[in-house]
């Protein structure tokens, strides 16, 4: 995927880049500074004397020597003022001009820190929606593999408010699931909710005579809500008929979407798409991708299924990384950079390929 948050130290990534965060003489003092000159050895010393001065929201750029990273990018963030000084232009500044200096030296990938955390002062609760924001609008505009390394969670702050509503969930729904396989609840979709509603109706044989009559009278106020059920499962069947490559494209063209647009929404790289394209009988997602997709599409839940199902895959109401997407897709949040922080907070896989 273009933009990916690890938790990983940074002088370890494995990419073409590896973005540190110094100061305007480049020495190597302390923090993602002191560790990347240790891993990257004595000569980055000598690189970083000769390249500075740097001044707040630039970036230079040096060989990586010692490290897996054949170039480190060298930018200077702001420390953090009560941001009455300029220091989110100042932050946006290290992202871009970074980015754009990997481009220019011909770089596929590149690793970030969070820029500016830490000792800097930049608020926890903005550093990484910020980071994120600002990158994922250069990708827009650009193909580029981005890694954001958040080295542990005291960097951040994932939002209190969303945390407590999606962990809210993951417990609500596990105690319904214990208590009560087949309750209804807000996360199942409308044919959902019919088909649990049909399996649950009781059999005929068990109630008494004496009921029958009543009970054939709230059978035909069924009928239409059954109707309606055959209905759907034709409709399902039908769309089985196309490959997951084959509905994608149908949904591409019914939104008004351009193939880039899509793809760049879904956080899904151009090679992928190509291969898609390339492949529209035979191409099998992972469900991350199927699900970058809808969430692209801005699908509802049963868009999303019907799509997931030309692949052979479904939303389950038993597993985390499913309850926060259909938690997403209900309250109608289509932000995929958004969701991603939170399975990232949930430590779930992220969408996109």
């Amino acid at each position: 995927m273009p933009l990916q948050i690890v938790r990983q130290d940074i002088t370890k990534m494995q990419v073409d880049a590896i973005v540190n965060t110094t100061n305007e003489k480049m020495v190597g003092y302390s923090g993602v500074d002191f560790a990347v000159h240790m891993a990257a050895g004595p000569q980055l010393r000598d690189a970083c004397a000769k390249a500075a001065p740097l001044g707040l929201g630039t970036a230079k750029i040096t060989p990586g020597f010692n490290l897996d990273a054949k170039y480190v990018i060298h930018t200077s963030g702001p420390v953090w003022e009560g941001g009455l000084r300029g220091e989110q232009i100042l932050l946006k500044s290290c992202y871009v001009e970074s980015m754009k200096l990997a481009i220019r030296y011909d770089c596929h990938s590149i690793a970030f820190p969070l820029i500016s955390a830490g000792t800097y002062g930049y608020p926890k609760e903005q550093v990484l929606s910020y980071a994120v924001q600002v990158i994922s609008e250069f990708l827009f505009e650009h193909e580029l593999m981005v890694y954001l390394c958040v080295y542990d969670r005291t960097s951040y702050l994932f939002s209190r408010q969303l945390y407590s509503e999606i962990n809210d969930l993951l417990c609500e729904n596990d105690i319904q699931q214990n208590d009560a396989p087949y309750a209804a609840n807000s996360f199942l979709s409308e044919s959902e909710t019919k088909a649990v509603f049909a399996a649950s109706l009781p059999r005929e044989e068990s109630i008494p005579q004496r009921k029958k009559v009543s009970f054939d009278l709230f059978r035909r106020k069924q009928l239409q809500s059954n109707s309606a059920l055959d209905k759907s499962l034709h409709e399902y069947m039908q769309s089985m008929e196309k490959t997951f490559a084959y509905k994608l494209f149908d949904l591409i063209d019914e939104r008004g979407m351009t193939d880039v647009q899509c793809y760049k929404k879904a956080n899904v790289d151009k090679k992928t798409f190509s291969k898609i394209k390339c492949n529209p009988d035979t191409y099998k997602p992972s469900k991350q991708t199927a699900v970058a997709f809808a969430i692209a599409l801005q699908l509802n839940l049963d868009e999303t299924q019907e799509l997931l199902a030309c692949a052979g895959l479904t939303l389950s109401r038993s597993f985390t990384f499913d309850k926060i997407i259909r938690y997403f897709i209900q309250k109608e949040i289509y932000d995929i950079f958004v969701i991603n922080e939170a399975l990232f907070e949930f430590d779930q896989v992220l969408l996109g390929c």
